[in-house]
């Protein structure tokens, strides 16, 4: 079996990568986390946090313009995942805090439980 480094395992083809703009070469094997901690590393940390919405969508852009159909795909769904679960842990957070204020307006003051 070949490793995923030198090839696709689901589809025994060479893996893809794309090059940022820092000239960092990123493999595409399908992990958004590794996506996110390049653009963070190459983009944010490189411009020392100096970094406007432009500079990261051009950088974004690019990326996805290297990428094969397939890819896209793959990484649309792999965020629309990400985004998804982030989305139902804010809600899930702010239901809590909702609750929580309601339970401390509820308590008498000066007594504690």
């Amino acid at each position: 079996m070949r490793s995923k480094s030198s090839a696709d395992a689901t589809r025994g083809r060479p893996m893809r990568s794309a090059r940022l703009s820092t000239g960092f070469v990123l493999r595409l094997d399908g992990d958004l986390l590794g996506v996110l901690e390049a653009l963070y590393r190459e983009v944010t940390l490189k411009r020392e946090l100096r970094v406007s919405f432009e500079d990261m969508m051009q950088e974004i852009q690019g990326l996805v313009e290297q990428m094969a159909e397939p890819d896209r795909r793959r990484y649309l769904v792999e965020s629309l995942f990400l985004n998804s679960v982030t989305y139902e842990n804010e809600m899930l957070d702010a239901y809590v805090r909702k609750l929580a204020a309601r339970k401390s307006r509820r308590r008498p003051a000066g007594r504690s439980m």
